[in-house]
């Protein structure tokens, strides 16, 4: 078959054509280098280059939202690669509505910007790139902290909800501008759409409202992707949702890839175990995981990858190895 570049391969898997082969994407953060546009560029950049993923995910620090209301965060280490946060802007619930709507344009959004668009040229249009964008109820968490976040959530349910407005109106900003650098699509986070932290009633009326008013301005990109970040996520809640492909912890919580099948026709993105496999396997077991979810899926409406971000700690055979799996299934 004559070879095909990545843009086609997904637009062949999303349409449900034959493939040449599955496609593949792992993720990760870069630390460090992802306080300054042209390093974060950079290093997705050279990332990119080495393992020639089907697509590539933009991995920004997770407060690059926060910072612009005013959040302090540090690099102390962590293995996945994420920046500790040391200050919130939120403490009591008036101060929800004094968050200002924030101009995608300026400081750290603005730089956020300025990497997709050194990424998008350098890459060009045959590599899809995915911009993060964290769902308002997550950067809430990322305002006041993830106790107080539920707490205010319980009891002063009317602040959280014009903090929530305008942290929306700020994200729709930020997409309608990221959309202008040649992204292909955002990976829509969503953290809080587990049993274990909210009610199917409590996301339906702190998230699901918001995240689908968020993802409106994405409408015009044909590369969307939900990730749905935990334990126990509430999958089935999210088959409709306007996106192109769903990515979970599917080898940590249920619902698995063959019983996903039955809630979603979408493409679904997973079957590598992030931490047992990717970090403390070898590239044998990773090989056989990845044809093992070939196999479940039968290749079809299916992009290998992981849960979530690879651990920093991952080693380079073991992203090798899920990476020419592909080639071998």
């Amino acid at each position: 078959m004559t070879a095909i570049s990545h843009r086609q391969r997904l637009e062949t898997c999303l349409s449900g054509g034959k493939l040449d082969r599955v496609p593949v994407a792992l993720w990760r953060h870069f630390p460090v280098d992802d306080q300054r546009p042209d390093t974060l560029a950079g290093a997705h950049i050279d990332f990119q280059r080495m393992y020639d993923f089907d697509l590539l995910k933009v991995t920004p620090a997770s407060s690059y939202f926060a910072k612009a209301w005013g959040v302090t965060d540090e690099w102390r280490g962590a293995t996945e690669g994420t920046r500790e946060y040391t200050s919130h802007v939120i403490s009591c619930p008036e101060d929800w509505g004094g968050l200002r709507v924030l101009d995608p344009h300026q400081g750290s959004l603005g730089d956020s910007l300025e990497a997709l668009r050194i990424i998008t040229r350098e890459l060009g249009p045959d590599t899809p790139v995915i911009q993060t964008i964290f769902s308002p109820l997550s950067q809430a968490k990322n305002l006041v902290g993830r106790q107080l976040l539920i707490a205010h959530l319980r009891k002063y349910p009317q602040a959280l909800h014009e903090g929530l407005r305008i942290i929306a109106d700020s994200t729709r900003r930020y997409i309608e501008a990221a959309v202008n650098t040649g992204i292909a699509g955002v990976f829509y986070a969503v953290q809080h759409a587990q049993y274990g932290l909210l009610s199917l009633q409590e996301y339906g009326e702190f998230g699901r409202q918001y995240d689908l008013s968020v993802l409106e301005p994405a409408s015009t990109l044909w590369l969307n992707l939900l990730h749905l970040h935990g334990e126990q996520v509430m999958f089935d809640q999210f088959t409709e949702y306007p996106v192109s492909i769903i990515n979970w912890h599917d080898q940590d919580t249920p619902p698995s890839l063959s019983e996903a099948r039955t809630f979603s026709n979408r493409v679904l993105c997973g079957g590598l175990r992030r931490e047992r496999t990717m970090v403390l396997g070898d590239p044998d077991q990773v090989t056989q995981e990845a044809l093992d979810a070939i196999r479940v899926t039968q290749g079809d409406h299916f992009i290998l990858g992981t849960g979530c971000v690879v651990p920093i700690i991952a080693p380079r055979s073991n992203i090798l190895a899920a990476r020419h799996a592909v080639e071998a299934a």
